[in-house]
């Protein structure tokens, strides 16, 4: 994009001249969220917030609410802003983060909200009312042309792809949208690539994401008249970032808190049911720990544990909500163990402290069924669309956890290390989405469902 371009998008962005014609493109991410503006004329911009003097374009996916005690009114904030709310209330709050992850789940109904239950739909409607209203005068008007990303395959055992596509509808029209179009995220990334390819290519995109990682393989073709793009094959598999983060939790903070331990109950000796831990290691399902049934249970388990001064830490953990700090630290030492060998493990809350070094070598195996899985969805993208690994012209990778260097070494492993590429891990589908709205022929990239 030049720099013409990019300072005419602006324009549109500072109210400057009409958002005729602009198009929006929503990535609704796990853990982030990216909104972007594309212009008829080929430019377009990430839309950002500012927040201490600092503008934010990952929009975290977070919602946090509380109540007022005399009103009884309900109020919520998201992304960064829901987490200060947070840290400041933990008690008085609810958080909710991950939540895309419920997107396609028979089982998840609803959740109660101070009075209130919340469907999927309705979550998602608050917080894009929420991210509309940061955003201000930046967001074009809602009866423009938006594009929505969407995974390949669903997060969560038994995906069910059409009650996720309902619910999306049903939220996004519900805030407001009535020009709607979705787009698998690895095709909208594979676009946003394209825009910089001089000579046909057959192009795998690998997005990796907090909750699915998604695999494209596109042909482009590059004439007079601009690209022309065939759709070869798109697969994909819930284990990305989270599943990583799982791992950690897992392996290096579960069992200092009673996972692997035991209980008396009627003579016998018995494991500390799994279950706990095993939400307690999700984005997802951290939330729902903090119940009356659980910490009933937990608590009736430390009475009759063999060594009950960890389980006793887990129920105090659990009940003054510091399980995300815990979550942060975690993914805190991921970040760092991308680029160093090893790095420590800090968190302390009240008489816990969790003070370890982990290495890399202990995360990679810690994670190398997940990663043995992604690369057998990669292979199925390339055997799907009935090519070799050597019929591939460049591989693209987006997406945080395509830092993670077990991951960036299933593809230096299959391609040679000029092949493989990155740039705007964060921006590209975004961007991609939005320009593949200005497309007259928007059907050809859509999917229908």
């Amino acid at each position: 994009m030049t720099k013409a371009g990019q300072s005419r998008i602006e324009d549109h962005l500072n109210g400057v001249t009409s958002f005729e014609g602009v198009t929006l493109g929503i990535d609704f991410g796990t853990t982030n969220t990216v909104l972007s503006v594309a212009g008829p004329d080929g430019a377009a911009a990430v839309l950002s917030v500012s927040k201490d003097g600092v503008d934010i374009t990952g929009y975290r996916s977070i919602l946090c609410f509380w109540q007022d005690r005399e009103t009884g009114h309900r109020t919520s904030e998201s992304g960064p802003w829901a987490m200060d709310a947070f840290v400041n209330a933990p008690h008085a709050t609810r958080m909710l983060q991950s939540f895309k992850t419920f997107a396609a789940s028979r089982s998840f109904t609803d959740t109660p909200v101070f009075g209130k239950r919340f469907k999927f739909e309705d979550i998602l409607q608050t917080f894009l009312e929420s991210v509309a209203a940061r955003l201000g005068d930046k967001l074009p008007p809602k009866g423009n042309r938006v594009v929505i990303g969407r995974p390949v395959i669903f997060a969560g055992s038994s995906p069910d792809e059409e009650l996720a596509m309902q619910r999306y509808e049903k939220a996004f029209r519900a805030f407001g949208f009535t020009d709607i179009h979705y787009v698998y995220e690895p095709v909208a990334a594979a676009y946003f690539y394209a825009q910089e390819l001089k000579a046909d290519s057959t192009v795998l995109v690998a997005d990796f994401g907090g909750g699915t990682s998604d695999f494209s393989i596109v042909k482009f073709e590059v004439g007079k008249d601009g690209l022309t793009f065939t759709p070869m094959s798109q697969t994909g598999l819930g284990i990305a970032g989270d599943t990583f983060d799982y791992r950690i939790i897992d392996n290096a903070v579960s069992p200092l808190l009673g996972k692997n331990t035991e209980y008396q109950s009627f003579g016998k000796r018995l494991p500390v049911p799994r279950h706990y831990y095993a939400n307690f290691a999700r984005w997802n399902t951290l939330f729902l720990m903090n119940s009356p049934g659980t910490i009933r249970e937990l608590t009736e388990l430390a009475k009759q544990a063999v060594e009950p001064e960890p389980l006793e830490h887990f129920i105090n953990l659990i009940e003054n909500d510091y399980g995300y700090e815990i979550y942060r630290a975690v993914s805190d030492l991921k970040v760092r163990l991308s680029s160093d060998r090893m790095s420590e493990l800090h968190f302390k809350a009240d008489d816990f402290e969790i003070r370890t070094d982990i290495t890399r070598n202990d995360f990679e195996n810690w994670i190398s069924d997940d990663v043995r899985q992604i690369e057998q969805s990669v292979e199925q993208a390339v055997g799907t669309a009935g090519l070799e690994f050597a019929n591939i012209d460049r591989v693209f990778l987006t997406g945080g956890t395509s830092f993670v260097p077990a991951i960036r070494t299933v593809f230096e492993n299959r391609f040679s290390q000029a092949m493989v590429t990155s740039s705007n891990q964060f921006d590209s589908i975004a961007t991609g989405l939005a320009l593949i709205g200005q497309d007259a022929d928007i059907a050809r990239w859509a999917v229908k469902w």
